[in-house]
């Protein structure tokens, strides 16, 4: 998959959106239900998670060839700037990696952003996390969750160490140092890959689940998803972490789930959702999950990314035509086709029919007047 690269991001306060557009119907609820009917037109500016880039940029292209009049961009910033610029009120909607919390304040600000009503979170991106690698002579790689957790620590530091090679009995493993490649940005890409290791490993990983790659761990940062699998694509004996979407033609790591060692299919990563909870204590309008790492289901990838729209469940004043356009959008985004041509274009997996129904009539019942 080709990836573009990653922009500088929206300072907060900017407004990034472009109000020279008009929606028809925008001063009533019913604007923006048709998104497959051309009925929109201008400029919309959002962005957020850059684990969505490819699905985004097949998203836009579905929906600008049903509304040529219309021009939408994502930039990709990462889950912390969209969900900063959306706080902020410069994106109207954003693309986030883990779903709001007040541990700094970010629902309560969202909130406020939102006109007092608490913000609509839905995911509508599923893909795994793939544990890309790039070794001179290995073509498949199974790796152990405290193998993983060791690797990224910085504890387990040569190609040839005795856990990979208990989990790799029959390969030809180099003995070179490995070469782990981070975020350097904050991410929610991060924020999923290290809650898994927090959760499977805490013995061997002591950094928790974090958004910033915690600099005493070492190994080489890099800038976005594309900015990792380019380092890990150009070092030497490296492995990284990134959106399996955009892992390119590097090698990815089997995961091991109970007895076996599961790839990092589309169809394995959203087989987790079926086996995890729902978050407690959350409006009607959070769709948010607690993935069950731990799960030894047979045939799921735990290292899952579930990434969600963040959105305002009422768009009004100056906010009106902006809130419109972002629904069609989103409505798009969510349905059978826009779901389907993600998952040819990017990857993804698509939403389950049950989830899928959950979240379109969510989307659907945003007013922008």
């Amino acid at each position: 998959m080709k990836t573009t690269s990653v922009r500088t991001a929206v300072i907060p306060g900017l407004v990034a959106l472009a109000l020279t557009f008009s929606a028809c119907s925008a001063g009533n609820d019913d604007s923006g239900s048709d998104a497959e009917g051309g009925d929109f037109s201008g400029q919309l500016a959002a962005g957020g998670a850059s684990s969505q880039e490819a699905a985004q940029n097949a998203w836009i292209v579905g929906f600008q060839e049903a509304n040529p009049d219309a021009t939408v961009t994502y930039d990709p910033v990462g889950s912390g700037g969209g969900r900063e610029n959306f706080i902020s009120g410069a994106f109207p909607f954003a693309g986030s990696d883990a779903f709001l919390t007040d541990d700094e304040g970010e629902l309560t600000d969202a909130t406020e952003r939102c006109g007092g009503d608490a913000p609509i979170e839905i995911p509508n991106y599923v893909s795994p996390i793939a544990v890309v690698f790039n070794v001179e002579g290995v073509d498949e790689l199974n790796l152990s969750p405290d193998t993983i957790a060791g690797i990224f620590a910085g504890e387990i530091t040569r190609w040839d160490a005795e856990e990979i090679v208990a989990d790799n009995p029959d390969a030809d493993l180099p003995s070179e140092r490995i070469n782990p490649v981070h975020r350097s940005d904050e991410s929610g890409t991060t924020e999923n890959f290290t809650n898994y290791l927090d959760i499977v490993a805490g013995d061997v990983w002591t950094a928790g689940a974090i958004e910033v790659w915690p600099q005493e761990f070492g190994g080489e940062g890099a800038q976005g998803t594309s900015g990792v699998v380019s380092a890990v694509k150009s070092g030497t004996n490296s492995i990284g972490y990134a959106d399996a979407s955009q892992a390119g033609g590097l090698g990815v790591a089997n995961v091991g789930v109970g007895d076996e060692f599961v790839g990092p299919t589309a169809e394995a990563a959203a087989a987790i959702l079926d086996v995890s909870p729902r978050v407690e204590g959350r409006g009607e309008g959070s769709v948010v999950f607690e993935l069950d790492y731990e799960t030894e289901e047979g045939g799921v990838y735990p290292i899952t990314l579930i990434s969600y729209l963040l959105a305002c469940p009422s768009y009004t004043g100056d906010e009106a035509e902006a809130g419109a356009l972002a629904k069609g959008y989103l409505e798009y985004i969510v349905s059978d086709e826009g779901q389907e041509f993600g998952a040819e274009e990017a990857g993804s997996a698509p939403l389950s029919d049950d989830l899928q129904s959950e979240v379109q009539d969510l989307v659907e019942g945003i007013t922008a007047e």
